[in-house]
């Protein structure tokens, strides 16, 4: 493999890993439903501020999602709602194992 190709790959996998969390994807799934502040994005995974704001950073860095401070409140926003694509796939991908673990059952 060529330099160029590893280092696309590896900058994919940062995106990848960066979803690799539950309360990421709830994040953004919430996310998916317009603007949100922290404290509410708090309340949707049920951690304290700390964790969602390390989770928020951490979705910022790998270009999944923007902020805006307003005052003292930020709001998080999807900067490429097209992750949202992904997450079909991934449902896809549960469905076609619900059916073949039907299908080893009957």
């Amino acid at each position: 493999m060529d330099e160029h190709s590893r280092a696309r790959f590896e900058a994919r996998a940062r995106i990848v890993k960066a979803l690799g969390h539950p309360s990421r994807l709830a994040m953004i799934d919430e996310l998916s439903r317009g603007e949100r502040c922290v404290c509410e994005l708090r309340e949707v995974v049920g951690a304290d501020l700390s964790t969602v704001s390390k989770h928020l950073t951490l979705l910022k860095t790998v270009g999944i999602v923007e902020d805006d401070k307003r005052g003292v409140q930020v709001f998080y926003r999807l900067k490429v709602p097209c992750v949202l694509k992904f997450f079909g796939c991934i449902e896809a991908v549960l469905e076609n194992q619900a059916r073949e673990a039907t299908r080893v059952i009957q």
